[in-house]
């Protein structure tokens, strides 16, 4: 028995460097073959493979350094240039330009590599042309359009603001399109004036300007600027409107009268 043991000791030792071995080979291959990881690369943390590490970029896979220019700086993907350039300079083919700074601008963006005017500029070409606002207006802060609007109570006229002429029984509005001005509740324009609105007995004003300006009360209809009763025929009732009527069911409408739905025409 105890030769058997010894003898089964020695074959396990025999064997020990060939287990070592395969253990090896299996690692390699979980780890994604890192043993042919290149220079200046390094193995990336999820899935396998490998990727440059900063400063370089794949090239015929090998990891090739990033040359920059001057004012830029290297960036953490490998992909592209592999570098931008600094804050207040513009990438041109291989090399960061200074970027020219008119008087009455400043840099915008998060990267710096353009610029826009102040306000109260606007780009004319390269340079920053003072915006021309004339009396009684105001910057709006946008150097579209004309970069000024008129103040309340006037109207943009050929580059300038002319007053609003609003006539008696009217209000100016705040659009800036239009007359700029509404007539009174009760008022309706006629030829830029503000004329009243002539409502009828039984109607009242309905709010607004357009068409008449009026409506009848309920139980009337319009009928050349006056309001007239709707006459009900017998087993009839006001519809919804209220300015003219229906049958009672089962009547049925036929010409001025109700008539039972069970008889002919």
């Amino acid at each position: 028995m105890n030769a058997t043991k010894r003898w089964l000791g020695a074959v396990a030792y025999a064997l020990m460097p060939l287990m070592v071995f395969a253990g090896s080979i299996e690692l390699a291959k979980a780890q994604g073959g890192e043993s042919t990881i290149p220079a200046n690369a390094i193995a990336k943390t999820y899935g396998g493979g490998w990727e440059c590490a900063r400063g370089y970029r794949e090239t015929d896979g090998a990891c090739a350094v990033v040359t920059s220019p001057e004012n830029a700086y290297l960036t953490d993907s490998s992909y592209g240039s592999g570098w931008k350039c600094d804050y207040g300079y513009k990438q041109n083919s291989d090399v960061c330009d200074l970027i020219a700074l008119p008087a009455n601008a400043y840099l915008n963006g998060a990267s710096g590599d353009s610029w826009q005017c102040a306000r109260g500029y606007r780009q004319v070409g390269d340079v920053c042309a003072a915006i021309s606002v004339p009396k009684n207006g105001y910057l709006t802060g946008s150097s579209r359009g004309a970069g000024w609007i008129c103040e309340r109570g006037y109207r943009a006229t050929n580059g300038s603001c002319a007053a609003i002429v609003v006539p008696a029984n009217a209000y100016l509005t705040f659009t800036t399109s239009g007359s700029g001005w509404d007539c009174d509740r009760g008022y309706r324009e006629i030829d830029g004036a503000c004329s009243a609105i002539k409502v009828p007995a039984h109607g009242y004003l309905s709010g607004g300007a357009y068409r008449s300006g009026w409506e009848c009360d309920r139980g009337y209809r319009k009928n050349q600027g006056t309001c007239l009763a709707v006459e009900l025929p017998e087993n009839a009732h006001l519809n919804f409107s209220g300015d003219d009527w229906d049958c009672n069911k089962p009547y049925l409408k036929r010409k001025q009268a109700c008539i039972s739905g069970d008889r002919n025409d």
